[in-house]
């Protein structure tokens, strides 16, 4: 454990240590963290909802289990946040909406059941783009967060909440999903390591669907090592989701420890060049040139058909969206006019249109529609059925060079984080963000974003790319990278002052 650092400040690994070391209790632990978050947090906007009950009656738990010889494991004691689209039975599940703004679910998603049972405290849910549709959580009913780097940036989205938690340091860890890059964009924008595993190597039950053959739950973390740590519990089959997947869950700790001798790396040349700011570029170059130096050999590849994933993107996501959005219509739960003895209401249909008009913003609506539009008849075959073909040249293309390279290395976006304000009023530039992320949804391929230095004083990411269910090379490649370089450990100049 570093004796520097503020509590708050810690790793998975440092905290778990100065727990299993009494140098503090995870009460002390848990409040260190609540205190710096009633700070920073205004500044920030990183949360929907604060759970200090719920996190303090936790922390007092793990103290007391460990106290009795019985410590749950790494995670039991450690202070963390959730992204809100995961049903939570002691906290309200809002996915950012107003539909659910006071929606207490019945049940806990699978993610959080397996938190609880690691026995990590939970401080609260983070914000997100509304019902995760966005990519700046500028979509979200209650407002955008804020880049701890420069608080006129967004924090990325859709997972934003949990990224500007994480570059804040507002706890240990935090868990985000990703449909389209959800994960990896904001964990560049922030600064942060985020990982998107291979679809169904987690449990989706219990997660607000966004589109179901593409969302994907995974840890936001400060270090490589963190994410493994976190992948390592999150992971496995579960019979509550049929899309689980059954394959072994490996120990991704000891993978990290592997040297990249002979690692193969392939740089595909359609990810770099036109579009991408040239210092993105230079930053992702230096990094891949930093893991030749550590003995990767790399190669250029070529992903030809990766440049259609974001127009299948766009078909199959809404199309996805359009059949999961059904479930809000006012009658089952969340938001509905029914109760509001204001309403005329002349029929059944008109309960279904005006509580959804009235309950969901915008961009959802966009989305319904563009989605139910590519379904509807005469139009499924010309649009969504050839998206679906477009998704499987792209996912054996990936297949194919993922065959003879082990990872492949890319950047993240083409571009930092921009200003507030600056895309949210075109949705066709904010959809070009998930450009460089969204082939990986497409291929159904775990992806990684590493800090990799700073472009005019912004974090950016490098992306790395490895065949299904080999997120251990990811995490071989990204840890190795995090043992030479410092990027991870910079802190935003909104805490720097708090050292």
């Amino acid at each position: 454990m570093s004796a520097e650092k503020p509590l708050y400040q810690l790793t998975i690994e440092e905290a778990a240590a100065g727990l299993a070391e009494k140098h503090f209790t995870s009460f002390e632990l848990t409040e260190a963290c609540l205190a710096h978050i009633a700070e920073l947090e205004p500044k920030v906007h990183a949360f929907v909802r604060l759970e200090p009950e719920i996190a303090r009656a936790q922390a007092k738990a793990s103290d007391e289990r460990r106290a009795a010889g019985k410590a749950r494991g790494i995670l039991d004691g450690i202070p963390y946040n959730l992204k809100d689209v995961y049903a939570t039975k002691d906290s309200v599940t809002t996915a950012s909406s107003h539909f659910l703004e006071e929606w207490l679910p019945p049940y806990n998603a699978t993610v959080y059941q397996k938190l609880v049972d690691a026995g990590a405290v939970l401080l609260g849910k983070t914000n997100t783009d509304e019902f995760t549709m966005g990519s700046s959580t500028e979509t979200s009913y209650f407002g955008v967060s804020r880049n701890p780097w420069d608080l006129e940036r967004v924090s990325g989205g859709s997972s934003g909440g949990p990224a500007a938690s994480m570059a804040a340091h507002f706890g240990m860890f935090s868990v985000g999903t990703d449909t389209g890059g959800s994960i990896r964009q904001p964990a560049s924008y922030c600064g942060i390591t985020g990982l998107r595993p291979t679809y169904g190597r987690i449990s989706r039950f219990g997660e607000l669907a966004m589109a179901s053959s593409l969302d994907q739950t995974g840890p936001m973390t400060k270090t490589v090592r963190d994410a493994a740590i976190l992948l390592s519990v999150l992971s496995g089959e579960d019979h509550h989701d049929a899309t689980s997947s059954p394959e072994p869950v490996l120990d991704y700790l000891v993978a990290c420890e592997a040297p990249l001798t002979g690692i193969k790396i392939g740089v595909p040349k359609e990810f770099f060049g036109e579009g991408i700011d040239p210092e993105v570029e230079a930053r992702t170059r230096e990094a891949i040139a930093e893991l030749e130096k550590q003995g990767a050999i790399v190669k250029e590849v070529s992903l030809p058909h990766a440049r259609y994933a974001l127009a299948a993107y766009y078909i199959i996501a809404p199309a996805e969206v359009s059949s999961n959005m059904s479930r809000y219509d006012g009658i089952h739960f969340g938001h509905s006019v029914e109760r509001d003895k204001t309403a005329k209401l002349d029929s059944l249909y008109d309960v279904y249109a005006k509580s959804r008009a009235a309950g969901l913003g915008s961009e959802v609506k966009r989305r319904i529609m563009l989605g139910t539009y590519v379904l509807s008849s005469g139009y499924y075959d010309a649009y969504y059925k050839k998206a679906e073909a477009v998704r499987q040249v792209v996912a054996d293309e990936f297949a194919a060079v993922l065959s003879d390279v082990d990872v492949i290395a890319a950047p993240v976006g083409p571009q930092p984080a921009f200003k507030i304000g600056e895309k949210i009023n075109d949705p066709l530039a904010m959809y070009k963000e998930d450009i460089l992320t969204v082939p990986v949804n497409i291929a159904g391929v775990p992806g990684m974003s590493v800090p990799c230095g700073f472009v005019r004083d912004l974090p950016v990411g490098l992306q790395l790319i490895a065949g299904r269910f080999r997120e251990d090379l990811l995490l071989q490649v990204g840890a190795q990278y995090q043992q030479v370089t410092k990027h991870h450990e910079a802190l935003p100049p909104l805490l720097s002052s708090h050292v």
